[in-house]
């Protein structure tokens, strides 16, 4: 056995192919010096690293352990086993691992720096916290310290102490791009938009190779409403790395919300391809705009699903929540999670339902997830339900109070929508768990038990393309308060509408706005003289789009005209002048077909295949007007067309909506949410498993 020392060209070469990235070549190289110098701890350790690189997770671990056994107290050896151990899922016995290894060097800052790694992989922030702490004393001028730890104190919810360590990085070496993507991800958490998108792009001006730096500052610039610069970065972002799900996704939703349709198509297309491979990235909620199946909705929200589950496995088995036995009789604990109980479109849905569940053997909490708006909804809610202000609290912390309340059933009020709060509820803070209203399709999910629906807009064949259990109420899914404040309503001239002219009105979000339905909307104005489509107005640039589509389908564009954002009373007063709501497909209308509704204004669909594309067939079905309930195009623009031109005709639909039908009868729903609450609870109590509960209603 050859036993000679290991020339130091040799470990030259080797640190030459790593540096050139040659892995694989490095691993070749490593070998062959092995079985040269087999009493060699660091080519054995050098060898580890290249199959580690290289995937072969277990041949490393092999070879770094042997490095170890030549040399017990090979340091970089022992760091490097354990950052194997961690990426194999060996978490625990990595951090094992170090400790020991610290008994023998105490305060080595390597050993401190893994160890705050392994620390953070298995979610114990504050551990590594303290670990990457020590490990500062040791080596104070490495910026990464500053950086791990500004990362620990974030995952803490420290937002102040990790920008004071981000900072510290900076001063350390001013031309850290890494120290700028933290930097803003701490003003994001801050609630800082156009700061956090200052600091992805100068990580992106220092190295603009890296794809992450404009996809997480066209995110940032998305959430300041700086749509159009964040389509140039999710643009960008996608140029350098064409698989990125996240980067396409986004990309596709802004456009839509800009009604900026050259090249969607390809892009839609691409977005549709990337579903069917189970990419990861790709969010459920923009999803929903396209014309999709139920099985590609459901793909989709499977596989972010699954992507959310690696992400917080650790911080799951680490809390790993049990729950209580209740006894039959018990009062029934119910949660609802949210970032809308205010003015807010949820708020206003729910206020009246929760004012009308209220009763002893009931215990309602609404765990709020953005700041009080101070408004009278709000109050409202706070009278009739214990509010939890979880604003500050991580997805770890907001789990650990809820389940320190005993909620037995919590309601996920956004899902996979804006605001969602994927991460607190793949915790499980709750034995039952229910998807309803923010997220009008399958979560995909396996922490989520139930999804709440009616039998029209979720009839019997769209069933397999549900993973939760369903709970079908035998009224619209959805609470409608028969009550709203309405401000007194203005002259047409006031409102920017024509003296004369029939007023039809899409008051969607932009995103809903697809070319195809526009079309449609462009075919009802040719048939009906002098009538005009009032429309929400979106973001900067897509009202002179649609002026532009418009004139392009020969209608003059004088005959669109655009609502500004205004309080909810002077829109709701707005409906005085809208004689015939037109919906959107594939994602149809939910609040604004409600406040039309309400209102007394008819609201006129076009049913598609998904649950999101048959909510507007629920609330006409539920009002008693399923004759509004249109087959295909074709009739949906005939009747458009009809109604625009017969005023006798709406005026019927008009006093009919005036008249009582159980949507807007809160306090009917309520009984029937009480039912779906008790049978829920019930299957639970007895320790049978989540299953299907058809409470009643069409078949």
């Amino acid at each position: 056995m050859n036993r000679t020392a290991a020339p130091l060209d040799s470990r030259q070469h080797l640190a030459d192919l790593f540096a050139r990235g040659a892995v694989a070549d490095a691993a070749v190289a490593a070998e062959e010096l092995r079985r040269q110098f087999p009493d060699d701890a660091e080519y054995a350790r050098l060898h580890g690293l290249a199959l580690f690189q290289l995937g072969r997770k277990d041949d490393a671990l092999a070879a770094l352990k042997h490095a170890i056994e030549l040399k017990p107290d090979h340091i970089d050896a022992c760091c490097n086993l354990a950052t194997v151990m961690q990426e194999s899922d060996q978490v625990n016995a990595a951090i094992e691992l170090l400790r020991g290894t610290l008994k023998k060097s105490p305060g080595h800052p390597a050993v401190l720096l893994t160890l705050g790694n392994a620390l953070m992989a298995a979610a114990r922030y504050g551990q590594a916290r303290e670990s990457y702490a020590m490990a500062t004393h040791g080596a104070p001028e490495h910026p990464g310290l500053r950086l791990n730890l500004a990362a620990a104190e974030l995952e803490l919810g420290n937002a102040p102490q990790a920008l004071k360590h981000v900072e510290e990085a900076l001063q350390l070496e001013p031309r850290f791009d890494g120290a700028y993507e933290l930097l803003g991800m701490v003003y994001r958490a801050q609630g800082r938009r156009a700061d956090a998108a200052q600091a992805f792009l100068k990580a992106e001006q220092l190295v603009p190779e890296n794809p992450r730096y404009p996809l997480q500052a066209g995110i940032a610039l998305d959430d300041g409403g700086q749509l159009e610069e964040a389509v140039q970065a999710y643009t960008r972002a996608l140029r350098l790395d064409a698989s990125s799900g996240l980067a396409l996704s986004q990309l596709v939703f802004a456009k839509r919300r800009l009604c900026d349709w050259i090249g969607l198509d390809e892009l839609s297309a691409r977005l549709h391809r990337a579903v069917a491979e189970q990419r990861p990235g790709i969010t459920p909620f923009s999803f929903l705009a396209e014309t999709a199946t139920p099985a590609e909705q459901l793909r989709c929200a499977s596989t972010f699903a699954k992507q959310t589950e690696s992400h917080t496995e650790a911080l799951r088995r680490q809390l790993a929540f049990s729950y209580p036995s209740l006894r039959a009789t018990a009062a029934w604990r119910v949660g609802f999670v949210s970032n809308g109980f205010g003015d807010h479109p949820i708020g206003r849905q729910i206020v009246a339902l929760i004012e009308a569940l209220r009763s002893d053997d009931l215990d309602i909490h609404l765990f709020a997830t953005a700041p009080s708006d101070n408004g009278a909804i709000r109050t409202r809610l706070e009278q009739a339900a214990t509010v939890h202000d979880v604003t500050r609290l991580g997805a770890g912390e907001t789990a650990t109070r809820i389940h320190a309340a005993d909620i037995e059933i919590l309601f996920d009020l956004r899902t996979l929508g804006s605001g969602s709060n994927v991460d607190l509820f793949e915790l499980q803070p709750a034995p039952i768990q229910v998807n309803w209203l923010g997220f009008p399709a399958t979560s995909g999910a396996a922490w989520m038990d139930y999804l709440l629906a009616d039998t029209v807009v979720l009839p019997t064949h769209m069933r397999k393309h549900i993973s939760e259990k369903v709970v079908r109420l035998p009224r619209s899914f959805i609470p409608c308060d028969p009550s709203a404040d309405m401000a007194p309503p203005l002259s047409r001239a006031e409102c920017g509408l024509p003296e004369r002219g029939t007023v039809f009105a899409s008051f969607n979000g932009s995103y809903k706005l697809d070319p195809v339905t526009f079309a449609r909307f462009m075919l009802v104005l040719q048939h009906v003289p002098e009538s005009v489509l009032w429309l929400q107005a979106g973001p900067e640039g897509s009202e002179r789009r649609l002026r532009a589509a418009a004139q392009a389908l020969d209608i003059d564009p004088v005959r669109l005209i655009f609502m500004p954002q205004l309080p909810h009373a002077d829109y709701l007063a707005r409906y005085a002048h809208v004689d015939l709501f037109l919906d959107t497909a594939p994602y149809n209308a939910q609040a604004t077909a409600i406040d039309a509704l309400r209102a007394g204004c008819a609201v006129l669909t076009l049913p598609g295949a998904s649950f999101a594309g048959r909510i507007g067939a629920s609330l006409l079905f539920h009002a008693g007007l399923s004759e509004l309930i249109a087959e295909d195009e074709e009739a949906f623009v005939g009747m458009a067309a009809e109604l625009g031109n017969d005023p006798a005709a709406r005026d019927v639909i008009r006093r009919h909506l005036k008249q009582s039908h159980t949507l807007f009868d809160i306090v009917g729903y309520a009984g029937d949410f009480r039912r779906a609450i008790q049978a829920m609870s019930a299957r639970h109590r007895i320790g049978r498993p989540a299953a299907d509960i058809d409470l009643g209603g069409l078949l």
